[in-house]
């Protein structure tokens, strides 16, 4: 059973999907669901919701404050601390839904909230297990390349065109909003071969998962709450509680997951899914069934059936 419902996060409204069980009887383990950067509720976290809410968990998913239904302007804007406060906010909301055990309580985030998501839970207690699919940290990515072989002129330069962008808006110019992932086949092929960036066209801006909310347009001034944010630079305060990081063989974005899962010193497990791409994980039922399924055996060994 599905529903659509709102919840609170720093004083704005976010539009949620709350997964109940059929013939849900006595509380439930609970999992909040984040989003890539970009994308709506519908897309990648419905893989998900949809197969955790038969495995007997109550989901919730959302979309971020600033982005598809929810409140918040300007609409795009990527607030990594407010994408973190959101991740809490949805846990706040399901704590306190009759069908749900408050103690019982995890979270997964895909992509970049596979950064947001272990962000919130090294100071949020009341999340008891965290997962990950094709973690990325935007902080790093930004900063660094996803090679980690970036110029640092790169994005220096972007916040230089941010302090502009400020300034601008300060004088009542339109907010400048910028592209997010490449919005055609040619702007794909610039990029290498099963690369997120090559791989999220096809998946974003065609009918594969196209969503009207979902418009490939971010502020581009949000480099420079970017620039200064880390997932994993404290990702040792999620112990004991415990982390679990899954990514594709032949994912670009794997790095995030393995030096992650290197660094912390709690209960830990690293999952490969043979053979898929960062893109993969999002809808491809060969690669999301046993990732949706390792998801599940995790909560259901630390949050309880």
């Amino acid at each position: 059973m599905l529903k659509d419902v709102r919840f609170p996060s720093s004083g704005l409204s976010l539009a949620a999907h709350l997964y109940v069980p059929e013939n849900a009887s006595g509380p439930l383990p609970g999992i909040v669901i984040g989003h890539p950067m970009g994308a709506v509720k519908e897309q990648s976290p419905a893989n998900y919701a949809d197969r955790l809410v038969k495995q007997g968990f109550v989901v919730l998913t959302f979309d971020a404050a600033y982005q598809g239904d929810s409140e918040g302007n300007p609409h795009g804007l990527e607030d990594p601390f407010q994408r973190s406060e959101d991740v809490k906010s949805a846990v706040s909301y399901l704590s306190v839904q009759p069908e749900v055990d408050p103690k019982r309580i995890g979270a997964l985030g895909i992509c970049a909230s596979g950064g947001y998501v272990p962000f919130a839970a090294q100071t949020d207690h009341r999340i008891k297990a965290v997962a990950t699919v094709v973690a990325a940290c935007v902080g790093i990515l930004w900063r660094d390349g996803m090679d980690g072989k970036q110029s640092p002129a790169v994005i220096k330069k972007q916040l230089d065109e941010a302090a502009v962008d400020r300034t601008n808006e300060a004088k009542g110019e339109p907010v400048r909003m910028s592209q997010i992932v490449p919005a055609t086949p040619e702007q794909a092929e610039h990029f290498p071969p099963k690369s997120m960036f090559r791989e999220a066209y096809d998946y974003y801006c065609t009918p594969r998962a196209q969503h009207p909310r979902a418009a490939n347009r971010w502020v581009a001034r949000s480099v420079d709450k970017i620039a200064q944010y880390d997932s994993y630079a404290l990702v040792e305060l999620i112990a004991p509680r415990p982390l679990l990081m899954i990514a594709g063989t032949e994912a670009d974005t794997q790095r995030f997951s393995v030096e992650t899962i290197n660094r912390t010193k709690g209960p830990k497990e690293l999952f490969w899914i043979e053979g898929a791409t960062h893109i993969d994980l999002y809808d491809k039922p060969q690669y999301v069934d046993p990732a949706s399924k390792k998801v599940a055996d995790f909560f259901h060994q630390h949050l309880g059936s």
